[in-house]
């Protein structure tokens, strides 16, 4: 079993645990009393280096990252610094993240959010909204065609922005054949975590001019931003350098402004 068939497998045992105590119908009840998604898509497509900034406290390849105890406050900082979205960890096992860093996340700041998780059913999209999320993460190596396509088409109907993942020029395929417009070549291969910092420019190529880029993994200060800029990124999404940051809004902005 590959280390994301095992983060899969956990994943599904802690969904079942939340469904029973959250129906379908108490989540579809709270996103119909809350407010419309925003839309990343516009500040993304501008001009210049956007960033992902992440709520990441730690990883199956690193261990722990960072102490977060207010992941508010991490945020806040973000915002200060421009992120132009805000990715929050919601993944337990490997991750140290929940629903409620989202929902506290979410109360602070009026950033696009993302859900970063391994998603793999629609209740998860609903979680998502309910939990005030803009955008949601489908990895393509995780999924077949069919849930593919059925879960990025639920995510749309919901409102939300698909952030999908690629790792390879298969997958490259897959995502275009399902419509992506936002598209993330992560560096980490996820079967065995290992990050090649060539992946980015050698699969970008194969991306149209209609999707937007962005860069995942690999990113461990300014000079790797600008490097992804530079090989066409539109966006990068940053966790573990930020988090390990002492000034997270100034590194935040230092990286947004190498695509000015």
């Amino acid at each position: 079993m590959s280390v994301l068939d095992d983060i899969v497998a956990g994943v599904l045992e802690d969904l079942e645990v939340r469904r029973a105590e959250v129906s379908e119908a108490d989540l579809k009840a709270a996103i119909a009393e809350g407010p419309l998604p925003r839309d990343p898509m516009p500040a993304f497509r501008a001009p210049g280096l956007s960033v992902i900034a992440e709520v990441k406290r730690k990883s199956p390849s690193k261990g722990d990252l960072a102490e977060i105890s207010d992941p508010a406050a991490l945020a806040r900082e973000y915002a200060a610094g421009g992120a132009t979205a805000i990715s929050v960890l919601t993944e337990q096992r490997r991750f140290d993240g929940s629903l409620n860093d989202l929902r506290v996340v979410r109360a602070a700041v009026s950033t696009p959010l993302l859900r970063k998780d391994f998603m793999v059913t629609g209740y998860q999209m609903l979680e998502a909204r309910a939990a005030g999320a803009d955008l949601v993460l489908l990895i393509v190596a995780a999924l077949d065609d069919a849930l593919l396509k059925t879960l990025h088409d639920e995510a749309r109907a919901l409102g939300l922005t698909v952030l999908v993942e690629v790792h390879d020029e298969d997958e490259i395929a897959r995502a275009l054949a399902v419509g992506a417009t936002l598209i993330g070549v992560n560096a980490r291969n996820l079967k065995t975590l290992e990050v090649d910092p060539s992946t980015f420019g050698r699969l970008v190529k194969l991306l149209p001019d209609s999707v937007v880029k962005v860069a995942e993994s690999g990113v461990s200060g300014v000079e790797d931003a600008a490097r992804y800029a530079a090989e066409g990124a539109d966006v990068v999404l940053v966790g573990e350098a930020l988090v390990k940051d002492g000034d997270p809004a100034a590194a935040v902005a230092a990286m947004r402004k190498v695509g000015s």
